[in-house]
C-alpha cells in the first residue's frame, strides 16, 4: 500500500491555552470541508479519544498518562473547541461521525481502540460501524450508543437541546462553569486550566453543545447502524466501560453489559460525569491492564 500524503496545517495557539496548559501540538485536517482540530501524541498502539459537544481539554490529563505505551489522538468534533464553527443547522450527530470517520481514514488509522465518552459514544460507534475491520476494542466512558427511551432522559436532551436553554447559555456560559468545576472537569485543575477548559467552549462552541444534544434524540438512522454493528462486526471486540459512581442515572453501565456480556466494568469511587478527570491515575491504569490482557491477547491469538 502506498502511503498517502497527509496534509496537516499546523493550528496557531491562542493566547488563553499557554504550553504549560495544554502541553500538546495541535494541527489540522481537513474533513467534508470541516476544518478538525486534532492531537497526535505519543507512540505504540493507537487510542482514539472521541467526544461530541466540550473540547478535547477533557482528555488532557488522560492522555499525558498513556502517552508512554500509547499513540493518543484526540479531536474536536465540528464546530466545537479548535475546530472551525459551522452553521447551526449543520451540527449533527451524523456530522460528528463523519469527523471522526475523517480523522480514522486520513490518520490511516488501524488496529485502533475506540475511547468515547458521553456523545462520542453515537458519532465514535457510528464511525466505527463504517470501518469496523480496523477496531480492535471499546472502552466506553459514562456514555450510550442507542435510542434511549426513557421518558427522564428524553426530556433531559429536549430540553438542554432546545433553543431557549442554548441561548441563554450563549449568553451565560453556565454549562461551561459547570462542567469546569468540581462536578465535571475542575476536580483536579488549577485556575487557569479551568479558564481554558471554559474558553474553548466559548463563541458558538456554547450554540453547537446544545445542537449536538438535541440531534442525540432525534438521529436514529445513526442508532440503526450501531446497533447492527454492534450486533455483528463489533460483537466479539473486548469492552471495557468507565463510569462515574454518582453519574449513571438511566443504569447504562448495566445496558452496556447486556450488550456485552463479557464487558470489563469499572467504577469510579466518588467519580461524576467527567471519571477520567475525576480520577486519571485509575482510569489510566484501568486502560493499560485491560488492553495487555484483552486486546493484546486477542489480536496475539489471531
Amino acid at each position: 500500500m502506498i502511503a498517502t500524503k497527509i496534509e496537516k496545517r499546523p493550528l496557531p495557539r491562542p493566547g488563553w491555552l499557554p504550553e504549560g496548559v495544554w502541553p500538546f501540538e495541535t494541527f489540522c485536517l481537513d474533513v467534508e470541508g470541516d476544518r478538525i482540530a486534532v492531537t497526535d501524541i505519543g507512540q505504540g498502539p493507537p487510542l482514539l479519544f472521541v467526544h461530541t459537544g466540550a473540547w478535547s481539554f477533557l482528555w488532557r490529563d488522560l492522555m499525558e498518562r498513556l502517552a508512554s505505551d500509547f499513540r493518543c489522538i484526540c479531536f474536536d468534533a465540528p464546530g466545537n473547541g479548535r475546530s472551525a464553527a459551522i452553521p447551526q443547522s449543520w451540527t449533527t450527530m451524523e456530522r460528528a461521525s463523519r469527523a471522526a470517520s475523517g480523522v480514522i481514514e486520513k490518520l490511516e488509522l488501524d488496529e485502533f481502540t475506540l475511547v468515547a465518552h458521553d456523545l462520542g459514544g453515537i458519532s465514535g460507534l457510528a464511525a466505527a460501524a463504517r470501518s469496523p475491520e480496523r477496531v480492535r476494542g471499546i472502552v466506553g466512558m459514562n456514555t450510550f450508543a442507542w435510542r434511549e427511551d426513557s421518558r427522564p432522559f428524553r426530556f433531559m436532551l429536549g430540553l438542554m437541546g432546545s433553543g431557549i436553554i442554548r441561548e441563554i447559555d450563549a449568553l451565560t456560559n453556565f454549562v461551561g462553569w459547570i462542567s469546569s468545576s468540581a462536578f465535571g472537569v475542575g476536580r483536579h485543575l488549577d485556575e487557569a486550566s479551568k479558564r481554558a477548559f471554559r474558553e474553548g467552549s466559548a463563541g458558538e462552541a456554547r450554540r453547537a453543545f446544545h445542537n449536538y444534544m438535541r440531534d442525540a434524540g432525534r438521529c436514529d438512522e445513526l442508532y440503526r447502524r450501531i446497533g447492527t454493528a454492534l450486533a455483528g462486526p463489533l460483537a466479539q471486540l473486548p469492552v471495557l466501560t468507565v463510569f462515574g459512581e454518582h453519574n449513571d442515572p438511566f443504569h447504562f453501565q448495566q445496558r452496556w453489559k447486556q450488550l456485552f456480556p463479557h464487558a470489563v466494568q469499572v467504577v469510579v469511587p466518588g467519580g461524576n460525569h467527567f471519571p477520567m478527570c475525576d480520577d486519571p491515575d485509575l482510569v489510566a491504569e484501568s486502560i493499560r491492564s485491560w488492553w495487555i490482557r484483552q486486546v493484546k491477547q486477542r489480536r496475539n491469538d489471531l
